[in-house]
């Protein structure tokens, strides 16, 4: 199976998992959205797509004290969770949520929480390519965790869950209620 097809998998099997309460509004026309740019653009799934790309993404959370690791994105001088483009040697979206997440935190054995991605988030950037179709998942540090700073990062740090609003924006801050709410 490709990474493309698995995608489609992952997405068709989000479309049909629990209700539109539990995942918030507008998620399933934004699955829809995915699937229909996948069937219009066989190479959907990378940074070449100047029509917009899929990108995996994990926001990598430590559930017994109560923090999220955020990193200060280089370009775009914004505390985000760890995530980035799709890579050849990808076999899964997981698989690659899971080597962003942990190539960006410098953090070995992360875990993504079962039950497939959180949630997804489409969002503009800048030319040449104009969307990124994100796929986000959660995945669980170990309590003595040691993040380090990747060459992609400004900044890496733990926030209290209760502080993140005040630090990321609106689409970290869902990625963390819906995180919050599986775990």
């Amino acid at each position: 199976m490709s990474l493309y097809d698995d995608a489609v998998r992952v997405l068709k099997d989000y479309a049909h998992s629990g209700d539109s309460a539990e995942r918030g509004t507008g998620q399933e026309s934004l699955c829809q959205e995915y699937l229909d740019h996948l069937a219009a653009h066989p190479d959907g799934m990378w940074k070449a797509c100047g029509a917009g790309h899929l990108t995996a993404s994990a926001l990598v959370v430590d559930p017994h004290r109560g923090r999220v690791l955020l990193t200060l994105h280089k370009k775009l001088g914004m505390w985000l969770q760890m995530g980035g483009h799709c890579e050849p040697g990808d076999a899964t979206l997981e698989e690659a949520a899971l080597r962003e997440a942990t190539e960006e935190s410098g953090i070995p054995g992360l875990e993504l929480m079962s039950g497939g991605p959180v949630r997804l988030d489409r969002h503009p950037i800048p030319a040449p390519c104009h969307w990124h179709f994100d796929v986000q998942y959660a995945a669980v540090a170990r309590p003595d965790a040691v993040a380090a700073i990747s060459d992609e990062s400004l900044d890496l740090r733990w926030f209290g869950y209760d502080v993140v609003a005040g630090v990321a924006d609106g689409s970290v801050v869902r990625l963390l209620e819906h995180t919050r709410a599986r775990l």
